[in-house]
């Protein structure tokens, strides 16, 4: 295949057409195709040869991929029912019942947002699957949803074509409920599924493999623990040759890919420092090293696996009601936009579809407030008209004029060897600005190293901010700045910079909610981003509202109560989005039954620190008798994380020496998503609590972030 890389060879196509034609044509040629052609063979006989690439690249169908920048996840499944994160595999498909399914709301809600694609979870690790699979009764033609005749990825697929949205499918590789899991018999089955979903409901531009593999599950009742090598066991290689066959222009994902691999959180973050290159024969799906050793890829990667990055708009992936108050907030969206598609990543929002079958309406809110403030922030770009110059330039056809005419196929680039080069802008005046964008031309490779932004003041440069790699995008944030003269400089790189777009914006402020904190003694306290703004709070279970109950000081919260509270700019009377936090019971009074002092960390009410438990358990005198109707379970927060509790038991006694365990189960999915864990059971009297460890994730002694009690 030849490829076309830019308006001039395109035009130098067309003078090759012309040239045929005059042979055929040859008074029509001189009359009027002829001055033409002389012009076009004096562009084509001087412009500049190409930079060589700089391997790896990306093939055909990354480069498609990587346009789309942004894309939506929708987790809908059994778990929505059971809720759960991971449902055991013993659940019922009569349980799967939405009452008010559309589809075509969530389609739209996606396009209004900007999102170019949606990826539903077909089948999750419970094996449940969303259309009636000829190969499993695990589906929903057994549920009563549209009478057992239903198939919501035939409705979810029209409702995306018609919104002009790509299908993407999520499958589970793991298989909780099957009882061939484990055993050859089920990869078999596993791809006869495949080919059903990518073979009956047309183009898939991406199919996204779980890393999650193995583990306890019901297994067709055999309520037992699974083990598989993840490296061999599903054949990989045949599984996607198959997807290959089926769909050849779909992206698959995996932690190894093999075209777009997981950025190693679910925070949405990707890093400072982000390659497209991957050492992708070192890597394969499921291994345990990966968000360490090889999520922000490889500056000598051998293959190009770009990444996505993954995030909930709240803190689970599927629906549940007690979370509709932790739908993240507008300043937490952007910061996950600047920190994906900001540091060269692909961004995968996703919507946990309520018991309805909709789309909630604080999500649809938080996303198309995000939307908009996409908008605001790039609605300028300050570069266009500004005067450009370059220290270095290849030629014709490489000019800086390339790098604001809204083409990411034509770029400048420098002479052979030039390594470090300079881009200055010229504004004509001072302007405000606090945001540049830069993208390379990677389908010639990921070169640059480092590069920084000064501004000239008084005759010299000062610096602004920096940053390493650049990939399809990078956004650089900082404060307001005003300069009339910029200055890019590319200080090192695998090869010369190949740049194909720059954007300079001033993105308007963003006011925070403020922040809401209370000590174990119950003292509750209030802060905002700026000492200017003034803080209104409620304790009634409202929104606060602006000029009542303005917050003059720390005030008491002993019993289970919803502070809500806002922050309102003096200068231009703008609220903030309200910031709620549910205290419960305070922690003061409660007694430890450890001689370890540093067991108080587990109930100090401070997120950061953590105990770790040799005992693999935490005891609790609560100093009364309480009504108990639950508990919260926070696992460490440390940047390097050891003994999240996988499976618990909760144990409560009278008297601290005879115990009744009352719940039971797992914290699903904890390692890639430490959120705090809240369990539910039936109410319950008593005085000692007791929270265990039956299993930690690594295997290491227990650690406690912060633990809590519900009584509400």
């Amino acid at each position: 295949m030849v490829l076309i890389e830019d308006r001039g060879q395109l035009f130098c196509l067309r003078i090759q057409i012309f040239t045929l034609f005059r042979k055929v044509n040859h008074s029509f040629m001189k009359r009027f195709i002829w001055p033409v052609f002389l012009i076009g063979l004096s562009y084509c006989q001087e412009k500049a040869a190409p930079p060589e690439p700089i391997l790896p690249i990306p093939d055909e169908r990354q480069i498609a991929w990587q346009e789309l920048e942004y894309y939506g996840f929708v987790h809908f499944n059994m778990n929505t029912f059971s809720d759960r994160e991971w449902g055991f595999g013993d659940e019922k498909p009569e349980q799967f019942n939405p009452t008010e399914l559309d589809a075509k709301q969530w389609a739209r809600i996606a396009r209004e947002a900007g999102m170019k694609g949606l990826i539903i979870t077909a089948k999750h690790h419970d094996g449940f699957v969303l259309w009636p699979s000829a190969y499993t009764e695990h589906s929903v033609k057994n549920s009563p949803w549209r009478d057992g005749k239903g198939d919501l990825i035939r409705e979810f697929v029209d409702a995306c074509r018609a919104e002009g949205l790509k299908v993407g499918i999520y499958y589970s590789p793991w298989d909780r409920n099957h009882p061939d899991y484990g055993k050859p018999e089920y990869v078999t089955y596993m791809r006869n599924q495949l080919t059903e979903l990518l073979s009956n409901y047309g183009e898939i531009f991406e199919v996204w493999f779980d890393g999650a593999n193995g583990g306890t599950g019901w297994y067709g009742g055999a309520n037992e623990e699974r083990k598989v090598d993840k490296f061999s066991y599903y054949d990989w290689p045949t599984t996607i040759e198959l997807v290959r066959k089926l769909q050849p222009g779909a992206m698959l994902f995996s932690d190894a890919g093999p075209d777009v691999r997981w950025v190693g959180n679910e925070h949405g973050f990707a890093y400072e420092t982000t390659w497209s290159n991957l050492m992708r024969d070192s890597v394969y799906a499921g291994m345990p090293e990966f968000s360490e050793k090889w999520a922000t890829g490889q500056e000598n990667g051998t293959h190009w696996v770009p990444a996505e990055s993954d995030v909930s708009i709240r803190p689970g992936w599927y629906y549940h009601a007690y979370e509709d108050h932790k739908v993240k907030t507008l300043p937490e969206l952007m910061e996950i936009y600047y920190k994906s598609i900001g540091q060269n990543s692909s961004l995968l929002i996703n919507f946990p579809v309520d018991t309805r079958g909709l789309i909630h309406e604080k999500d649809q809110e938080a996303i198309l407030k995000m939307a908009g403030k996409i908008k605001e922030d790039f609605a300028v770009n300050l570069a266009i008209g500004a005067d450009l110059e370059s220290s270095s330039d290849r030629g014709k056809g490489y000019e800086v004029s390339n790098l604001t005419d809204g083409d990411f196929n034509t770029y400048w680039t420098t002479l052979d060897g030039q390594i470090q080069a300079s881009l200055e802008l010229d504004f004509g005046k001072s302007v405000s600005f606090n945001r540049l964008l830069i993208q390379e031309f990677v389908n010639l490779g990921q070169r640059v190293k480092a590069f920084t932004l000064e501004k000239e003041v008084n005759g010299n440069w000062e610096k602004v901010a920096e940053g390493t790699t650049i990939g399809y995008k990078r956004i650089l944030t900082f404060p307001d700045t005003e300069a009339q003269k910029i200055r890019i400089n590319f200080m090192d790189g695998k090869g010369i910079p190949v740049i194909s777009e720059i954007g300079v914006y001033s993105a308007p402020a963003l006011l925070f909610p403020p922040k809401i904190s209370r000590t174990p003694d119950g003292k509750v306290s209030i802060t905002a981003a700026e000492e200017s703004q003034q803080i209104y709070f409620s304790l009634d279970g409202n929104a606060p509202k602006v000029g009542e109950n303005a917050y003059s000081g720390d005030f008491d919260v002993l019993e289970a109560t919803t502070v809500h509270a806002i922050a309102v700019d003096s200068r231009s009377g703008k609220s903030s989005e309200v910031a709620r936090v549910d205290f419960d019971l305070a922690k003061g009074s409660w007694k430890l039954i450890s001689s370890d002092s540093n067991a108080i960390k587990a109930i100090d009410e401070l997120s950061n620190s953590y105990w770790t438990s040799p005992a693999n358990e935490l005891t609790l005198d609560l100093g009364q008798q309480v009504d108990l109707k639950g508990f919260t379970y926070l696992p460490m927060q440390a940047r390097y994380p050891s003994g999240y509790i996988a499976d618990y038991a909760f144990e409560v006694s009278a008297d601290g020496k005879s115990w009744k365990r009352v719940a039971q189960g797992e914290f699903s999915n904890i390692q890639n998503s430490p959120i705090e864990q809240m369990v539910r059971f039936e109410p319950v009297n008593s005085r000692f609590v007791r929270l265990k460890a039956l299993r930690t994730a690594d295997g290491n002694a227990a650690t406690f972030g912060e633990f809590g009690v519900l009584t509400r």
